[in-house]
């Protein structure tokens, strides 16, 4: 009997700080955008299809490039092409804060997704620190600074916006200056974590092709990861990226209230990654948590469709068609703003109170399944390939997220708010009643 050292049971926390800080940093500025960027969209006259293909564009242009660079990674090293991929993403936000046009939001988003290697390689990093008893934990934590990221960040948008008069210029520049200092971050802080589990030329003298690509989808297990991956996340893709159209239409919430709805949520999300997935995933494995993140998410989204049409009781119409219609040289004409907003008979309390019910458990499947899926995926990758199958299901995940808001954006346009929520939460439900034969351990 083989007894497990200390080291073995225990995660090296200071050896993937690094990694954090540099995540957290990143997503602030990528989170204050998220809440706006819809109604960006909205304030040039874009409809919910319209508004769903632009959040389509960034996942698009990702699937395209982070198999690439996550091969890439493999070779040349983690921290050449995080900095790369940041410098892609800081200058999509510049172009973003000088954007007055609908073209150039799409192209802002073209240029941040080609980069968009962020995570992905941060994920492969923490992969490269850890082993199969840690490697759950770290890469919960990696989501739990997501998760914080996730409540700073609306935060300062909320503040921003509060400050500036509805400024969103001024928002995307904030983002920017974030991206910047996650740059800074990386060349000076972060170490390379490759050439701690591999001989660094060893690694350079593979080529980079698609066969690393085609010998995972090889693999039966990660076969059915990666599907479980992609069915989910294009469930949960929709309610993401159109939840702040959702709560305007739905609730009459406007940028700075959905704000403080992205900061509940991720402040669960950083309860559930960083104090709690860790212990789950020893006790219970990473199959019992992608099983009950699955569960969990479809309630979450049933639940967030059959959300009552009651707007809240501080909403004033005008007051929210003026915050879209921004200031200054940016302002955009009221009659450009398509969105049907509710009236303001019948505010009340129990619209955004049966949402914050329903957001828990949407957040709970949210916050394990995402690092519980690519801890099996690693496990099951060989020790050289593991950017490449992060890379992959990067790829995948962004797909979804890429199908997800088109799918979504049409239903809510033809159908009504609520039916893109419900049907992201039927396909979960189906994939619930699925995943125990799909997902091995």
């Amino acid at each position: 009997m083989v007894n497990e050292t200390p080291q073995e049971q225990k995660l090296d926390f200071k050896r993937i700080l690094p990694v954090l800080v540099i995540v957290l940093v990143d997503l602030m500025g990528l989170s204050i955008i998220i809440p706006l960027l819809p109604l960006y969209a909205a304030r040039f006259g874009s409809s919910p299809f319209i508004i769903g293909l632009l959040q389509a564009t960034y996942p698009l242009m990702q699937f395209i490039g982070a198999p690439i660079l996550g091969r890439l990674s493999d070779r040349f090293g983690r921290k050449p092409v995080l900095i790369a991929s940041q410098i892609g993403t800081l200058g999509g936000f510049i172009l973003l804060g000088f954007a007055n046009s609908l073209w150039l939001l799409f192209l802002s988003r073209i240029i941040d997704g080609l980069s968009g290697a962020n995570i992905s390689t941060a994920q492969a990093a923490i992969a490269d620190s850890t082993n199969e008893k840690t490697r759950t934990q770290g890469l919960g934590l990696l989501g739990a600074a997501f998760g914080v990221g996730f409540v700073i960040g609306p935060i300062i948008a909320f503040v921003i916006l509060a400050a500036s008069g509805q400024n969103y210029q001024m928002v995307a520049f904030a983002a920017a200056l974030f991206s910047f200092a996650s740059i800074l971050l990386t060349t000076f802080w972060f170490k390379e974590t490759v050439g701690e589990t591999e001989d660094p030329a060893s690694a350079r003298k593979r080529p980079v092709s698609f066969s690393a690509f085609k010998n995972a989808l090889n693999r039966p297990a990660m076969l059915f990861l990666l599907a479980v991956m992609f069915f989910y996340q294009v469930a949960f893709g929709g309610y993401e990226q159109l939840f702040s159209l959702f709560t305007l239409t739905r609730l009459g919430m406007d940028a700075r209230d959905t704000s403080g709805l992205f900061v509940l949520a991720g402040l669960f999300i950083v309860v559930v990654q960083g104090g709690l997935i860790g212990k789950w995933s020893r006790q219970k494995g990473d199959r019992w948590l992608v099983l009950m993140g699955v569960g969990a998410l479809a309630l979450g989204l049933i639940g967030t469709g059959l959300t009552p049409a009651i707007p809240v009781p501080w909403y004033d119409k005008a007051k929210v068609l003026e915050s879209m219609a921004g200031q200054g040289a940016f302002r955009v004409s009221l009659q450009s703003i398509n969105i049907a907003l509710p009236e303001e008979s019948a505010r009340g309390w129990l619209g955004v109170l049966w949402l914050l019910i329903a957001s828990f458990p949407a957040a709970l499947g949210g916050g394990v399944l995402h690092p519980a899926v690519n801890s099996l995926i690693t496990q099951s990758s060989e020790k050289n390939e593991v950017g490449s199958a992060l890379g992959l299901s990067a790829a995948i995940y962004s797909a979804a997220n890429a199908i997800a808001p088109l799918f979504y954006g049409a239903l809510f346009q033809w159908f009504g708010g609520p039916v893109p929520f419900l049907a992201g939460g039927v396909i979960l439900s189906a994939l619930w009643l699925v995943a125990p034969k799909i997902v091995k351990k």
